[in-house]
């Protein structure tokens, strides 16, 4: 199993999964089907099928342009507001592509319908991949909610947490370092976070994707898995991990707005969206 990372957008990964066999090819989450079909044409495979983890049109945009592209594709997902789906997926659901296994992860929080796709061959010494989209990323999560903390901490701690640590993360977005400063405020003391912190700033600075992490790596320095530890529950001032949770996403809203301060509109929009403005009937 190779994968191809392919940085589009402002900062969205598009993946290339190529079963190195058969050369079939299956993508990721296709934001920029042009750009898709040059990768798979410069690798010599075929294209047969696009997995979607959520509906969101940076992860989903291309799926029709592909579709007419290439007649006969498959578009799975788990959600019917994904584009152009031509194949709706259940949680534990099993797909095979030549040698390569996928278990399909229902994990809603970040949108109702997100699915996260766990990646393994039998008998093959290489680590299995996670394709988390936006439920987990690098030392961070999709913490603007469309469902409860408690759907997403379970989704986190149960679904994706107990994966085997050596498990390789490829998330949707290149938010690693902004992720890391918010951790690092989370948790100053936490050595893990001021070592990754380090290594990503390096990173950005050679402008490298810093996907790949691994699961093993996540539970030290990712404070959206680590709601049981107790500097991350000292500093939302809550207990119970759910609750925990919640706090976090709220100051990790409030911590990108300071970061990046839209005009005063769009300001008051996305805070209302992130839960940080009540509206008139709510107060």
């Amino acid at each position: 199993m190779k994968v191809k990372v392919i940085p589009v957008l402002e900062d969205n990964y598009m993946y290339l999964i190529i079963e190195e066999h058969t050369r079939e090819a299956v993508a990721v989450d296709v934001a920029v089907p042009k750009r898709l079909l040059e990768v798979a044409s410069r690798e010599g495979v075929s294209l047969t099928t696009v997995l979607t983890t959520h509906h969101h049109w940076d992860h989903t945009r291309g799926n029709a342009e592909l579709v007419h592209l290439q007649p006969g594709l498959a578009v799975m997902g788990a959600d019917e507001r994904i584009c152009a789906l031509t194949r709706r997926l259940a949680h534990g659901e099993e797909l095979q592509f030549g040698a390569i296994h996928v278990r399909c992860l229902l994990t809603p929080g970040h949108t109702s319908g997100h699915m996260c796709y766990f990646l393994w061959e039998d008998e093959c010494p290489d680590p299995p991949a996670l394709f988390s989209g936006d439920a987990l990323s690098v030392a961070g999560c999709g913490w603007h909610l469309e469902d409860t903390a408690q759907q997403m901490y379970q989704s986190l701690a149960k679904t994706l947490g107990t994966l085997p640590p050596q498990t390789k993360v490829f998330c949707g977005h290149e938010h690693t370092l902004s992720n890391l400063e918010f951790a690092q405020k989370v948790e100053p003391c936490n050595n893990h976070v001021r070592a990754k912190l380090s290594w990503a700033q390096k990173r950005d600075d050679d402008d490298i994707p810093t996907v790949p992490s691994t699961l093993g790596e996540e539970l030290l320095y990712n404070p959206f898995l680590r709601v049981t530890e107790d500097p991350v529950r000292e500093f939302t001032g809550q207990v119970a991990p759910a609750q925990v949770l919640e706090v976090l996403c709220r100051e990790r809203a409030r911590f990108q707005l300071a970061l990046e301060p839209p005009q005063p509109q769009v300001r008051a929009l996305l805070a209302l969206q992130w839960g940080l403005l009540s509206t008139p009937q709510e107060k």
